[in-house]
């Protein structure tokens, strides 16, 4: 049972909340124990609203999920949990998100009731509309990048929500998205249509059309960000374009491990698996709170 459990709030995937950090990281509060506590908090309470939209997912999804060759072996789909237990879950864990999200103020809170429904919506419904089902999953990664920053607010009321934040994450998440639904498409090869109806209105020629696009939209948005003139005014260096070649080694090393190598199923697993991706992820970190943070240290 507890396994059974442990499968379904699937909390491998609460990487995904890591994003909340940024807010802090960029804003240049890292070393502040009070805006670190706060941030801390507001990534707990997106770890409990994650695992409730997965189990809600997963109720929805489990006829479904019968038909995958990795999902149907789902605590839901595979029966041994029922959907009514996981929905009572998935209920449970929503208000624990929502009271303690209280703690943090009213616009995050906002922030999280929207991530809530934008998730729930895509499992309804959004999940089976073209193109628009992937855009959700990445406005749902925005969502996240804005609550980190809301969660600081009531500390620094004037604390700015960078469009190049918003932007970044969008273009990355679009990036993880497509790879996604590239790899499911050719896993589930003639059988995409069983397991969800829209997988055959994609194509891998297309999939891979709308990841070049993503990708590069990614590393020049991301390029420009670490150049711009506020950029470097705000960290008081130019020294951020250093990170670049983190960024560029990170996707390309992702680009093949889901063309070359049939990976990017789950983009955490893979994160969490690939040792390269592992030492580029702490590099850019490492290179990048070395050049925010150059002054305190």
């Amino acid at each position: 049972m507890i396994s059974d459990t442990f499968q379904l709030l699937r909390p491998w995937q609460w990487s995904k909340n890591g994003i909340l950090f940024a807010g802090l990281i960029f804003s240049r509060h890292l070393l502040d124990p009070s805006y670190g506590g706060r941030a801390v908090l507001a990534f707990a309470v997106f770890c409990l609203a994650s695992s409730a939209v997965y189990a809600m997912n997963d109720v929805l999804d489990a006829g479904r999920d019968r038909a995958h060759p990795v999902k149907r072996t789902r605590p839901v789909a595979s029966g041994r949990v029922s959907r009514s237990a996981a929905g009572g879950l998935g209920l449970l864990l929503a208000l624990a998100a929502v009271g303690l999200g209280l703690l943090l103020g009213g616009e995050f809170l906002l922030t999280l009731v929207l991530f809530l429904a934008v998730n729930l919506l895509y499992s309804a419904r959004l999940k089976h509309a073209v193109v628009l089902d992937v855009l959700t999953i990445a406005i749902s990664f925005v969502i996240r990048a804005i609550a980190g920053v809301m969660a600081l607010r009531p500390l620094e009321p004037t604390l700015e929500l960078s469009p190049w934040l918003l932007v970044c994450t969008l273009f990355l998440a679009l990036f993880l998205g497509f790879a996604k639904r590239r790899h499911e498409l050719a896993l589930l090869a003639g059988e995409a249509g069983q397991h969800r109806a829209t997988l055959t209105e994609y194509s891998a020629g297309f999939l891979d059309q709308l990841i070049t696009i993503v990708t590069a939209a990614t590393l020049i948005a991301y390029t420009i960000y670490t150049i711009a003139p506020g950029t470097v005014t705000k960290f008081h260096s130019p020294a951020l374009v250093y990170t670049i070649p983190f960024v560029v080694y990170g996707i390309f090393r992702y680009l093949y491990l889901i063309r070359e190598r049939g990976d990017g199923g789950s983009p955490s697993r893979t994160f969490y698996r690939d040792v390269p991706l592992l030492v580029t992820i702490a590099g850019w970190l490492a290179v990048a709170v070395l050049v925010i943070y150059a002054e305190a240290l």
